[in-house]
């Protein structure tokens, strides 16, 4: 069996909620007991509503926020015991496209100086950072003249390939992609996914998805991981997923997804209630307050994530 270049244990994270500088009031736990590994070359999606944890997830990864506890190995190495100057050496391997590039892009520095900065941080010599920076810029779709332009010069589309080369100047191997494609019109999506898929297949990347857009995840995914409040419900392969959900989270997310027919009826499953507030969760089963098929064990025993039929779901129905 190949072995995970990402195995992620009992990793937590909360945040705490002052009332002043002295006193806390107490925690938003945004993640709980997060087991997960992602396998070399693969695509993993991760989705959920907003405020399931999916994003915090992808920093905790990346190292962008620092974990409460668990373990992250990269590679089989825990990273998270690392420090700023033993991070700064797995940082040419993990990188990060962020959702909205202008704000990630410095508005005062050309494209060429931006995409100097990682090279420069890792001490990569003048010529060679010439040649990658003309190389991969490139490689996305855009070209060598651009390169001395500003980010306000360039389409939402162009900024988003602007900040997929600056991910790939260190030719990691692995990215993490958080709502890479939701701020882009529909037809600017279905590039930016096909790019996606075109430098995974050139410099054998492995990618982790992180949408709220069901349809995405299902054109670019191989494996899916639905989160609901800072947990995870399920985890399937994309074909199992979609064809047929067992976590009634995971039904109701699926039953939305629009339909291209129109002459077709499908059941909506609509969920009851908000969200519930990540600093007060329910007791039992997170999901249970808004679920269609609860019943009166979900309201005191939280289930646990098993195996059944090749996938992993957390829910009282199957166990």
């Amino acid at each position: 069996m190949v072995s995970p270049i990402l195995e992620i244990k009992e990793l937590n994270k909360h945040f705490s909620i002052s009332k002043n500088w002295f006193k806390k009031k107490g925690y938003v736990y945004a993640l709980n007991g997060i087991n997960l590994s992602v396998y070399e070359g693969e695509t993993l999606g991760v989705v959920g509503e907003s405020g399931c944890g999916k994003s915090t997830l992808g920093r905790c990864i990346i190292r962008l926020l620092k974990p409460s506890n668990g373990e992250i190995y990269f590679q089989g190495k825990d990273i998270n015991k690392y420090n700023k100057q033993e991070m700064k050496k797995v940082r040419k391997e993990m990188q990060m496209v962020f959702q909205n590039p202008y704000d990630t892009l410095n508005p005062k520095l050309t494209i060429r100086m931006i995409l100097s900065e990682p090279l420069i941080a890792h001490s990569i010599s003048k010529e060679k950072r010439t040649k990658l920076i003309e190389d991969t810029i490139e490689i996305v779709g855009l070209k060598k003249e651009h390169l001395d332009r500003h980010p306000h010069e360039f389409s939402g589309g162009q900024r988003q390939r602007i900040g997929i080369a600056r991910a790939l100047m260190l030719r990691p191997k692995l990215i993490v992609a958080d709502e890479a494609v939701s701020a882009l019109d529909v037809s600017i999506q279905a590039q930016i996914l096909n790019l996606f898929k075109d430098l995974q297949e050139q410099f054998e990347l492995t990618y982790i998805f992180i949408s709220h857009d069901l349809s995405v995840v299902e054109h670019i995914s191989d494996r899916v991981v639905v989160m609901y409040l800072g947990e995870i419900v399920e985890l399937a392969k994309k074909e199992l997923l979609y064809e047929r959900p067992l976590h009634p989270y995971s039904q109701s997310l699926l039953s939305a997804i629009p339909n291209p027919d129109p002459t077709e009826n499908r059941e909506r499953i609509k969920l009851t209630g908000d969200l519930p507030s990540p600093s007060n969760p329910p007791k039992g089963c997170k999901f249970h307050p808004r679920c269609h098929a609860r019943m009166e064990i979900c309201e005191k025993v939280q289930p646990e994530l098993k195996e059944l039929d090749g996938r992993l779901v957390a829910c009282h129905l199957y166990q």
